[in-house]
């Protein structure tokens, strides 16, 4: 699913003082000349003198008293300096670690240009400086800080791809774990994964070249490498069984998109389009690509045999989002502000719905079965006719809010800006 148009770790620093036996105060006995127990004497015990007792006191909880002091100081050095919320020892045991309840909020800390993606369950914000993912109830699942100056990030509904476009980091995970971290020779253009774990990126190169397009394996070695010296590589696709991809390119006569198999080195065929540009692509599940241009939404195949969905050139695009069953896009009236209209198509071409609007989109996206629309007053959940969902009134405001991304787990979506990440729910769940 693609869209046109954030960190805390708590750690538990267990620290105890434990105190040697040998520095409690024993009792000495001394011999009395000679005078034993069985004359009916016993041996007297010697008292410490009361002063000494107190000296010792003073000093135990003066101890104790540098100890906490210390303890305050780290917890404030640290949380100043990193940003983190630290837990301190004991804190843990008069309230749960783990919540299971759905958060409103998630206050993700990974720095600007934040952006979010959809894990199934777990929400992912990579930002500049990293990645952090949580689940619905808020408690972080992954953090794994890196520099990022242009952060980008691609989801597949259960893996993502973050990568820093003009840099050179990429990084694939899953709500728990890395799966796999590597640099680029070249700046980065663009990044898109497949669903057998394969992922592809494009990268600008020094020298003859005008762009590298390399597929990498799961564990992130390289399987396949194009270098264009003809036409800029804007972005890439890999088939849903992972055995092809296409390559989008700009060249001076305009768009074109050349289609590989993995197994040979030459093109299997070539499509240019010179009267219009084509702005992005993906694959839908049963295996056609779905292209969309700055005037119509249309599939091919391998062969290049086209199917127009829908056209309009009557109208301007304003946003869209790609969907694996339909596809939603904003089109405005030329020269009228936000005057417009939002429409719903699903992939066999049918008109789902058309809703008319005057408002400012901020952003949009869809979910399995509703579309997520952030205006510039607050978001909207409507279902495929544009009927409104209705929403909790939990949320707080979203004013501010730059995103909006609809989850796949339910009738729910974030909407996000630098700051924080506001949970969108249907009433009931």
């Amino acid at each position: 699913m693609q869209d046109g148009s954030k960190f805390g770790v708590q750690k538990k620093n267990d620290m105890s003082v434990s105190r040697d036996n040998n520095d409690k105060p024993k009792s000495r006995e001394y011999g009395t000349g000679g005078v034993s127990e069985a004359e009916g004497e016993s041996s007297p015990k010697y008292v410490q003198p009361k002063k000494k007792r107190k000296i010792r006191k003073r000093r135990i909880v003066s101890i104790a008293f540098s100890l906490i002091s210390l303890s305050i100081i780290i917890y404030i050095a640290v949380t100043l300096i990193t940003g983190r919320e630290l837990t301190l020892p004991g804190a843990g045991l008069f309230s749960p670690r783990v919540q299971s309840e759905p958060v409103d909020e998630f206050l993700f800390d990974v720095g600007g240009g934040r952006v979010l993606a959809d894990l199934g369950g777990s929400v992912a914000a990579v930002g500049s400086i990293g990645i952090q993912v949580f689940d619905l109830a808020g408690n972080e699942t992954l953090r794994d800080p890196f520099r990022m100056f242009f952060p980008a990030v691609e989801s597949n509904g259960k893996t993502a791809i973050a990568f820093d476009i003009g840099g050179t980091s990429v990084r694939v995970f899953d709500s728990s774990k890395i799966i796999t971290a590597l640099e680029t020779s070249g700046a980065i253009i663009s990044a898109s994964l497949g669903n057998n774990g394969r992922f592809i990126v494009c990268t600008q190169e020094s020298g003859a070249y005008r762009g590298t397009v390399t597929v990498y394996s799961a564990a992130g070695f390289p399987n396949f490498k194009v270098e264009l010296a003809s036409g800029y590589v804007l972005s890439a696709a890999l088939s849903p069984d992972g055995k092809a991809f296409v390559i989008l390119a700009l060249t001076e006569t305009g768009s074109r998109l050349i289609f590989y198999d993995l197994d040979s080195e030459i093109p299997l065929n070539t499509v240019g389009f010179s009267a219009e540009i084509v702005l992005d692509i993906c694959y839908l599940p049963r295996g056609e690509l779905l292209v969309l241009s700055e005037n119509s939404l249309f599939t091919l195949d391998l062969y290049g045999a086209e199917r127009e969905l829908y056209s309009f050139y009557d109208d301007r695009l304003g946003g869209y989002s790609l969907g694996d069953e339909y596809i939603a896009l904003q089109l405005l009236e030329y020269g009228v502000g936000h005057s417009g209209k939002l429409v719903l198509i699903n992939i066999d071409g049918e008109i789902l719905g058309e809703l008319p609007t005057d408002r400012q989109i901020v952003s949009m996206s869809s979910g399995d079965d509703f579309l997520a629309v952030l205006y510039n007053t607050g978001p909207m959940l409507y279902n495929k006719g544009f009927e409104e969902i209705m929403i909790s009134d939990r949320i707080n405001d979203t004013a501010g809010a730059t995103g909006i991304l609809a989850l796949s787990d339910a009738v729910s979506a974030v909407a996000y800006g630098d700051h924080s990440a506001i949970l969108i729910e249907k009433i009931g769940g």
